[in-house]
């Protein structure tokens, strides 16, 4: 997601290929059902950090931040217990944009470790920032430590850097929706990344969708409801893993104003 709200995808500012390698190293997961180089889900756009945000990325980013890429291929399976120093569930969500709701999720679910996917560095820069500010002396709030941020595409992430069933949830909000009819199939959910998502997901875990766009939306249904390891659960469905009550974003209240929000949510049933 980009500060808008819509997930877009590698521009000027974005330094790494995270797009379109192939290959596949020991130790990582199984190769995607993409045919390589795979058409992605991100549009181009420049954008800058300010000299605050750089000074907090150097100190915080090699604690809390990875590459999807490594050199000339993809990054190998994370350890999660070790990145985050416990076992706890793992909720992956995929373009995060500036993080707000990433970091408002974590907070009300402390004993979830969250992994916040994003291709744009400005976007991971703003969420670094506000995961800083909770650990200021004069903060309201307890520091935030269940929160840890990847800079690539969200299909190399699911791809190789977790294996099947080691995940608690996918959230996916506001993927851009493509509207016009020939760029439909730069929509990130397609068939072949949502059975990926059901792969990682392990049984009882939770696809959670949202999108402002009613044919997207559509799109979206039917593509989950035909995976077969998913069920379609409602947002009052109890008992689940993770929270499925999403803030209201700044981008919803100025830009969403009387447009209707689709929810999505399956389960992984086997």
């Amino acid at each position: 997601m980009s500060d808008d709200g819509r997930m877009h995808v590698p521009g000027p500012d974005v330094a790494d290929p995270v797009a379109s390698g192939s290959g596949q190293g020991a130790g990582q997961g199984p190769a995607h059902p993409h045919v390589f180089p795979r058409i992605t889900s991100f549009r181009a756009r420049r954008s800058t950090i300010s000299d605050k945000q750089q000074a907090t990325w150097d100190r915080l980013w090699p604690e809390l931040g990875r590459q999807v890429r490594e050199g000339d291929g993809p990054a190998g399976l994370l350890d999660t217990e070790s990145w985050f120093g416990r076992r706890a569930p793992v909720v992956l969500e995929i373009g995060c944009g500036t993080g707000t709701s990433t970091l408002a999720m974590a907070q009300a679910e402390p004993d979830i470790d969250v992994v916040a996917v994003e291709v744009y560095r400005r976007g991971l820069a703003q969420l670094l920032s506000a995961i800083d500010r909770t650990s200021d002396p004069e903060s309201t709030s307890a520091p935030v430590t269940n929160i840890r941020l990847i800079r690539g595409d969200g299909v190399d992430v699911l791809t190789h850097m977790f294996g099947p069933g080691s995940l608690t949830g996918v959230r996916v909000f506001f993927p851009d929706p493509w509207p016009k009819a020939r760029h439909h199939k730069r929509r990130l959910l397609q068939p072949d990344t949502v059975a990926l998502i059901a792969d990682r997901l392990r049984p009882g875990g939770v696809l959670h969708a949202a999108t402002d766009h009613q044919g997207y939306a559509e799109q979206i249904a039917e593509v989950g409801d035909a995976e077969p390891r998913l069920r379609r659960i409602g947002l009052d469905t109890e008992n689940l893993p993770m929270s499925v009550a999403r803030p209201v974003t700044k981008y919803e209240r100025k830009a969403l104003a009387g447009t209707d929000v689709a929810e999505l949510l399956w389960e992984r049933t086997r």
